[in-house]
């Protein structure tokens, strides 16, 4: 795995774990869980640190990020006090139950700190199966562009997650692969 891409999450259930998989199998990168409590594990903040990328994963739980990642971002304000993410490539994910489910309110939430950071947001940057013969299984079928969504029905196990979203995780973690390497080779 690549420690140079970092994916941050919390998953309340194990559906949002399992994007976070599928990202991290795509870019090569490694995951940092975010546990229920709020805290990342020991070593946690000098893997983000560490990252050239950090991708910022959450369920959506009433429009908005889960207490626990808001607990995590908020602990951030002590990197934010010394810019120490500025100029880092950053994304975001996120799952809920309902297709739509307020989804947009929480990419927007992870955009916002992350543009409080001075981080540079990548987007998926992949084109919307959004034509009549598109399936559920198609390739950002949610037809998300700030960043990666997924829907998974509340009753569904970890193993039901779409199999569309998860091609699309896999693509965009290929995406945040690519563009950290269009920008090491640039430096």
């Amino acid at each position: 795995m690549n420690s140079e891409i970092c994916i941050v999450f919390h998953s309340g259930f194990g559906h949002t774990h399992k994007v976070a998989e599928a990202i991290a199998q795509g870019g090569q990168g490694t995951l940092l869980r975010v546990d229920e409590s709020g805290e990342l594990p020991p070593g946690g903040w000098d893997r983000l640190d560490q990252a050239k990328a950090i991708v910022f994963g959450s369920p959506t739980y009433m429009g908005n990020v889960s207490w626990q990642f808001k607990k995590f971002l908020d602990a951030s304000s002590s990197v934010w006090f010394k810019q120490g993410w500025r100029n880092k490539l950053s994304a975001g994910f996120t799952n809920s139950a309902g297709i739509n489910g307020d989804k947009q309110s929480t990419l927007q939430a992870l955009f916002t700190v992350s543009q409080q950071h001075g981080m540079i947001w990548l987007g998926t940057g992949m084109m919307p199966s959004n034509t009549k013969a598109s399936t559920r299984d198609d390739l950002n079928y949610l037809a998300s562009f700030s960043g990666l969504t997924a829907a998974t029905p509340a009753d569904a196990t970890v193993d039901e997650v779409s199999s569309g979203d998860l091609a699309t995780a896999l693509v965009f973690g290929k995406r945040v692969a690519e563009v950290v390497s269009l920008l090491t080779r640039g430096s």
